[in-house]
This record gives C-alpha cells, structure tokens and sequence, in this order.
C-alpha cells in the first residue's frame, strides 16, 4: 500500500464504521414480527380505564395494533390466531425504575466481577423480565447499553429498554462505591473501576456534570440520571445529604434539553428534592422522606414522582447492624405516607420496583405491582404500571428508542400485549403468578409465549 493510498484508507475508515453501524441501527429497528395475529374473543383493559371492553377482536399487523373491533375481523391468509376465549387482553407492563445489570450479581461482582460474566448473567434475567409480562423497563442506573443492543437485534428475548446510562453522583454521593483507599480523587485522572464499567460517574463540577451528561447522551442514554442526595445502598453516602449543588444540576438539566430529554434524580429529603426542582429537573425518584410543603410543590410544578411500594424483603436483606440496614430503618417508613402525599395532591406519578442485587426480589417484580392496592384499586395500579408509566417514558422526546405509543390498547400503538386468565381489575393477584396466568406474552408484534 502506497502511503497515498494508506492515508485514504485510514481517512474512510470512520465513514466506514459510521455505514456499518447505521446497517446494525437499521437491522435493529425492522419489526420483530412482519407478519399478523388476530385476538379472537377477548376482553380489553386499555391501560387507562377502568373497565374491561365487551368482548373483542384486536388485529395486529407488524408491531403495530392495526384494529380493534367488537365485530368479527375477517382473518387473511396468512394470520396467525389466538383464540381469547373471554381472557384479558392488556398492555404489556411497564417497570419506571429498573437497573437491569444489577439484578443477578452481588455488589462486590457488579463492580469487580467479570463482564462477560456480568452481562450473560444480565440476558438471561432480560429474558425472565420479559416472561414475567414486563416488556418495557426504564434503566435508571448501570452499565445496560450492551445489553439493550442486543434485545433490539434480537440476539435475545428481553424487554425495551429506556436506558439512562451511568448513575452520576458526586464524591461520596449515593453511588460512589470506591472505597476509601481509592481517595484523593484527580479530577482528570483515571477513571475508578465502577467509572470504567459504566455503572457510575463522578462529577464534581458544572463542568464535569456536562461532559457525563453529554458521554451517557452520546451512548444512547433516552433520559439522565443523577443522585440528588444520599442513598441507602451506597456506604458514603448519609441519607440527609445532598449532594449536587444547583448549578450543577442546572448543568445536566441544559445538557440534556439541549438534546431533547430530561433529567430524573435520586432525591429523598426536602432539600434534596425542592433544589432539584429548582434546578428544572422533571422527575423525582423515591422522594421517601417528603414533607407536605415539598408534596405541594412537585404537584405545583407538574413533575413526576416514581415511587415504589419497596418491600420488607428487600430493607432485610441489608445486614442487621451495617450502615446500609440503619439507613433502610430511616427510609421505609416514610413510604406509605408519601403515597397517601401523592394521592392528596394528584402528582404525576410513575411505579416501579427498584429491585437490587436479589434475584428472588426480582421474580417478585409483578407482586410487588399488585402491592399497590395497599393504596389503589387493581385498575389505577394496572393502568400506573401502564398508560401512565408510557407518559413518563415519552418525556424523552427524540430521544426514545422506541419511536410510537407504549402502554396501551388502541388502534396504532405498538404492540406490547399480554393475554391474561382471569380479569385482573378484580383480582390483581392474577400477576403475580405470570407463569400460570399470562397465556400469551407479545412484545413489538412478536409473540414470545403463548400456551393454552
């Protein structure tokens, strides 16, 4: 190769690897399933009512719901049918706070484990996610994007993923695992293994807050995610802190409008929460530890608040005497009374599990959905973990890798479906058990279950 010929080589190389990767985007969008099925006498609870819809046809064409209809639907050749016999057909289920490589291994493995090891073991919990009725999860912390890519290209069964990317935290913010041997930070310097993962990124100015921003952006991050104030997890990090300054979340808040997104942070206190807001941040995180004053204000302002009815269980599992239980003791109890704060009030608010760590808790997801009724009827828990977990999704604007509607039963949404026995607007408890009571699961037009 001639020197001449070498730099124009080395020069086509990016618009190469530019071609290849628009080929691998554009072979990951294609729909799952180009073919159609036909739900036959079935009855629709459409994310958003309160009701089941007399008996039904629904017709999917792609991955798209194409009709829905109380009249016979002519079935072409060609279509496959499920016959309903009268069962519930329902949106796929949404889970608003998720951190899908972090589910299997324990926290020392997520950090210091194997990655290989680490994103196998993380498919196989993607696959039992989707069979477990979830065919869409938020990622609000961790190390997913590989993992995304390889559902979206159907390498393996796993649900949507809105993926924020790295947690950003500050120095001893709630997810700084480094440990104390690691200190003195050099900002510029290298990166610490959790930072080299991808699973968190310290930042510790406006500055540093946008580059991360901007990194997790670039990556393919559909919203951001930031730590707001202390967290239970973390070892450094005292629940009453708060971290970030305003000016360093208005650093990520214009990072991320900038491309069209929002920011969600990990907020518990007062302090915590009313400086995020300020800050123009859209989405409060747990939000545990809210004062009335505080509730008034997020419904004042129109943000969301995703909460999650966290279970015994998993406050248990922290060791009895280790800061982390001793945190778990200051934070559960203010879960009840801030989801009576957000039923005073009428915030926007989102569910999800929050599962860490626990593969048990995990197989739990849809239980801990029908914990809510602790607070809502079977529909406003059902339609929460839908319809209403859809509209937060859509504050990512552009950003969605998902381009349609989400978390509902209607002509030109996309189809996201479940085929449930029973109706789960009288008995709840009917998810908790998907492997028995969800006869067909679909995701994106393709059926991934379906038994008698």
């Amino acid at each position: 190769m001639t020197p001449m010929s070498r730099r124009i080589f080395i020069a086509s190389l990016p618009l190469a690897v530019l071609g290849l990767a628009s080929a691998a985007h554009a072979q990951a969008n294609l729909p799952a399933n180009a073919g159609a099925t036909l739900f036959q006498n079935v009855r629709v609870f459409d994310g958003k009512g309160a009701s089941l819809s007399a008996p039904s046809n629904v017709l999917i064409k792609g991955n798209i719901i194409a009709r829905i209809s109380t009249e016979p639907i002519a079935a072409e050749p060609g279509v496959t049918i499920i016959v309903g016999n009268g069962r519930t057909l329902m949106p796929g289920l949404i889970d608003a706070h998720w951190h899908a490589m972090l589910i299997r291994p324990n926290p020392a493995q997520a950090i210091v484990g194997d990655i290989g090891y680490n994103n196998i073991a993380a498919g196989v919990e993607a696959t039992e996610t989707l069979m477990r009725g979830f065919t869409t999860v938020r990622d609000v912390g961790g190390p997913v994007f590989g993992l995304k890519a390889a559902i979206d290209a159907g390498l393996i069964a796993g649900p949507r993923i809105f993926p924020s990317g790295a947690m950003i935290t500050v120095t001893s913010g709630h997810g700084d695992f480094r440990q104390l041997s690691e200190l003195p930070r050099t900002v510029g310097g290298t990166l610490s293994r959790m930072e080299q993962i991808g699973g968190s990124m310290v930042a510790d100015s406006p500055d540093e807050v946008r580059v991360r921003v901007r990194e997790q952006l670039m990556q393919g991050a559909s919203q951001i995610k930031l730590t707001a104030g202390g967290g239970v997890s973390s070892p450094f990090s005292p629940i009453d802190v708060s971290t970030f300054t305003e000016p360093e979340l208005r650093a990520a808040v214009e990072a991320a409008e900038n491309w069209g997104t929002y920011v969600t942070v990990h907020a518990f206190t007062p302090t915590a929460i009313q400086r995020a807001i300020a800050a123009g941040v859209k989405c409060i995180e747990h939000g545990f530890l809210m004062d009335e004053a505080t509730a008034k204000l997020i419904a004042e302002k129109g943000i969301w608040l995703s909460l999650q009815p966290l279970p015994e269980e998993l406050r248990e599992g922290f060791a009895p005497g280790s800061v982390q239980r001793t945190k778990a003791d200051e934070v559960w109890p203010g879960i009840a009374r801030t989801y009576e704060l957000a039923k005073k009030y009428k915030i926007k608010t989102a569910w999800g599990t929050d599962v860490l760590f626990s593969q048990a808790l995990a197989q739990q997801q849809g239980a801990i959905l029908a914990s809510l009724v602790r607070w809502y009827s079977p529909a406003e828990a059902l339609a929460m973990a839908t319809g209403t977990n859809a509209e937060l999704l859509a504050l990512s604007g552009k950003r969605s890798p998902y381009p349609g509607k989400l978390g509902v039963v209607e002509q030109g949404a996309l189809a996201d479906l479940l085929l449930v026995e029973g109706n789960p607007l009288e008995n709840i408890d009917l998810i908790a058990d998907p492997a028995k009571n969800f006869k067909v699961i679909m995701k994106d037009g393709r059926v991934y279950k379906n038994v008698p």
